[in-house]
């Protein structure tokens, strides 16, 4: 049996990170076990969908309407996937508005996964030279050979506040990671999924950004995108992100935990209220309701030239957009790196 083979990998989180971490991992022999909290793999990647009462369903790509490449390794990755049908290029026009003005500027033309399982405690076993995980509720999750965290609470003061407990892995057992993982800042955000039973005709782009906006940074035509339309046809979706300022200002209100109905409600109004004052004409929508992404954007990377944290004595891997750069080509690249790392040791060419 390869080395390769024997070896037993998990991956916390499904995230963008996650997912390609654990796919290149498989792909040479490896057994990988993924664990994500969520319903489905994704993350910010994932797709929402929605109900209406008439029972038609919108999706909506909320977290990160679009993604750039420029780094050749991950182009080669991504070019994969494209001839696969798993990514498509969004041609659409996109542009710049001024609230202050009413004017657009700057034109442009193999995996096992458990889902719905919190990994809640990460012990270091010396004498096994392996990891014993557990869930939140304190199930035991099985032994590995190495670990790949993804997601950045894992070690942060933070998942304090989400769960009530302690993070999973504690920095007393990996002290040089510990000035890494002392709050790395966040960039939080909150997204208006909303959908129109017209097209919006008065506006003449696919996705722009916002000047002298209190409230929104981005829109985006969600249905313009390949495999986005809606049905029926003439319905228009919409993905509208905030500020980061904004986000601060409600979450400084409602605090860390997962907010009530009434408070996104509340923002879903704002927000909107927000782009009607555009001038554009927008109408009143068919649906309309907003997501919380409470430290899903980074502001800094903590990866080095490696793009990933790697320490190779006690076989952890952390990886993702706070590694490299805060950006999905950022998370897939650290990614990469880190599954690099692991196959160096097992003698297993990478061929990334």
């Amino acid at each position: 049996m390869s080395s390769a083979a024997a070896a037993n990998v998990a991956v916390i989180g499904g995230g963008i990170s996650g997912a390609v971490c654990a796919s290149l991992l498989a792909a040479r022999g490896v057994a990988v076990t993924l664990f994500d909290s969520g319903r489905g793999a994704g993350g910010r990647m994932a797709q929402r969908r929605e109900v209406m009462e008439d029972g038609t369903e919108l999706r909506f790509d909320h977290g990160a309407p679009y993604f750039t490449v420029t780094n050749d390794e991950v182009a080669r990755l991504v070019g994969g996937w494209e001839a696969r049908g798993f990514v498509a290029e969004w041609k659409a026009l996109f542009a710049r508005f001024d609230l202050a003005t009413g004017k657009f500027t700057d034109f442009e033309k193999c995996v096992m996964a458990k889902f719905g399982v919190t990994v809640g405690k990460m012990d270091w076993l010396q004498d096994r030279s392996s990891w014993s995980l557990a869930s939140l509720d304190d199930k035991d999750l099985g032994c590995f050979d190495y670990v790949v965290a993804t997601d950045k609470n894992i070690a942060s003061p933070g998942f304090f506040g989400l769960t009530g407990r302690p993070p999973p892995l504690d920095l007393s057992s990996v002290p040089q990671l510990s000035t890494m993982f002392q709050d790395i800042p966040i960039r939080p955000c909150f997204a208006l999924m909303v959908a129109f039973s017209e097209p919006l005709t008065t506006v003449p782009v696919h996705g722009f950004s916002f000047n002298n906006s209190d409230s929104l940074s981005w829109a985006f035509c969600n249905s313009s995108k390949p495999g986005r339309a809606c049905l029926p046809p003439n319905r228009q979706s919409w993905v509208l992100h905030s500020t980061a300022e904004y986000a601060f200002d409600v979450m400084r209100n409602i605090g860390p935990r997962k907010p009530s109905a009434d408070a996104l409600a509340k923002v879903a109004e704002e927000l909107f209220k927000e782009f009607q004052a555009t001038g554009l004409n927008i109408p009143q929508p068919i649906f309309m309701k907003a997501h919380r992404w409470g430290s899903a954007f980074p502001t800094i990377a903590i990866g080095g030239d490696d793009k990933c944290v790697w320490d190779k004595n006690m076989k952890l891997v952390i990886c993702g957009d706070f590694c490299a750069s805060p950006s999905v080509e950022g998370a897939i690249l650290s990614a990469m790196r880190g599954a690099s790392k692991i196959l160096g040791c097992l003698d297993c060419p990478s061929g990334l």
